[in-house]
């Protein structure tokens, strides 16, 4: 009993530093991330020209669009950016190809739209050792990448190709006659560097010079999967050649609507809370206050992990949060019925909360593993909207079987009464005692 009791406090001691994170939000590290409907932020839409582009390669080119631009908005610390693809109205034969833009958050919408709109950069950059002058000895050089010229405009095309001994994926890069002669005097004269290649300022691969190439067909080669070099030779295809965007609207959406959509969805969880609360107290007293400090802790735990994560809360993200809370209710009601039952066939109090925890565990977990999978394909096939729902109410549902099943039982262990007398008294009469 004793050692109930001290794992009970040692609970209690967390559960008030993970409240206290979980409720700072002022001048914290891990602030809550909030979506464009919450925090506000704008809404772009952009039209692709992809009028030169063979309609066997316009997914692949809006995909690799997609891909920059995700890149370009992070660069500058977009919470969550929504980058998606939409088919527009049908014009000379051919689907209309969009770009929609969520930037939450984002204020300054014109250094936005400036850099969304530039063309994707292709580079080739040469390694370059830089002592450290700190006067330690053996100290490791810093790599610096210098210019060399070499772009994305300069390449022809770039291939998947397979080894014909190893079978292993590699990516060959033809270069047009400008680019043959600059190329082969970069590689000429470094050989044993590495040459690597930028993708936007972003490294996409790093092999090294083995020899001068003069007929400016060059090699990457680095145990690369099947599919990273297919999403190699599609950057660089796409790099060199990106799909021209047009802006075609601008919307911005205001801090007001976001803030009356979180308050809201707050009251929402409180008002629910309590009456869930006071209904779990009402029936089943002792075990039921226990239950809803359980749940209480649970919500500052999951509160914590969107902090740390971080997760971009949306309106629909805090529904499949409140709506996870009603899951922690559940499996504290199995549990409770099940020691119901063990009671009404005589156990002990302490004997039936053990069993009944124990019996209740298996359709606790049945429930919650096909809540799971759901949310799961909910999140892999979802829109941004319903991925937003499918990812708070998974980590919350996982969240309370561990808040229902340990510590709950912890806590109705370590007041449970050892006195039969004192047992009505701590059950109350809902058909709980014997």
């Amino acid at each position: 009993m004793f050692k109930i009791r001290f794992y009970s406090s040692i609970i209690l001691v967390l559960a008030i530093f993970i409240a206290f994170f979980a409720l700072k939000t002022e001048e914290t590290r891990f602030p809550y991330k909030f979506g464009l409907d919450i925090a506000g932020g704008t809404h772009l839409i952009y039209k692709a020209d992809i009028s030169r582009i063979d309609s066997s390669e316009i997914g692949d080119s809006m995909s690799s669009l997609r891909d920059v631009i995700e890149r370009r908005t992070n660069l500058f610390g977009v919470t969550e950016p929504l980058v998606q693809i939409e088919n527009g109205s049908i014009q000379d034969g051919q689907k209309e190809q969009r770009l929609i833009v969520e930037l939450p958050g984002v204020t300054d919408i014109e250094k936005a739209v400036a850099m969304i709109g530039q063309t994707p950069l292709l580079e080739f950059r040469l390694a370059k050792e830089l002592p450290l002058d700190d006067g330690v000895e053996g100290s490791e050089p810093r790599l610096i990448f210098e210019d060399t010229g070499i772009t994305g405009s300069l390449i022809e095309k770039a291939q998947l190709q397979f080894d014909s001994v190893s079978g292993e994926p590699t990516v060959l890069l033809s270069f047009n006659k400008e680019g043959k002669d600059i190329f082969s005097k970069a590689t000429r004269e470094n050989i044993g560097q590495i040459l690597a290649i930028f993708l936007d300022n972003t490294i996409i691969s790093s092999p090294v010079i083995r020899e001068e190439i003069k007929d400016g067909k060059a090699q990457i080669s680095g145990g690369f999967t099947p599919q990273e070099a297919k999403l190699l030779v599609r950057d660089i295809n796409y790099g060199a050649l990106p799909v021209p965007i047009e802006l075609i609207s601008t919307q911005t959406i205001g801090a007001s609507i976001g803030i009356d959509t979180l308050n809201k969805g707050l009251k929402a969880g409180i008002y629910g809370l309590l009456v869930i609360m006071i209904f779990l107290i009402l029936w089943y007293r002792m075990p039921g206050l226990l239950a809803s400090a359980s749940m209480v802790i649970y919500i500052s735990i999951l509160l914590s992990i969107f902090k740390l994560i971080p997760i971009t809360l949306t309106s629909a993200g805090i529904a499949g949060f409140i709506l996870s809370i009603g899951m922690a209710v559940d499996a504290n009601v199995l549990i409770f019925e099940r020691i119901k039952e063990e009671l009404k066939d005589g156990r002990g109090i302490e004997s039936a909360i053990r069993e009944g925890f124990s019996r209740a565990w298996l359709s606790i977990r049945d429930s919650n593993i096909s809540s799971i999978i759901t949310a799961i394909i909910l999140f892999w096939f979802g829109t941004s909207l319903v991925e937003g729902f499918a990812l708070t109410f998974g980590i919350g549902v996982l969240v309370s079987m561990l808040t229902a099943v340990v510590i709950t039982r912890t806590f109705l262990l370590a007041v449970v009464p050892q006195k039969e007398d004192k047992l009505k008294k701590f059950l109350f009469n809902s058909g709980m005692n014997k």
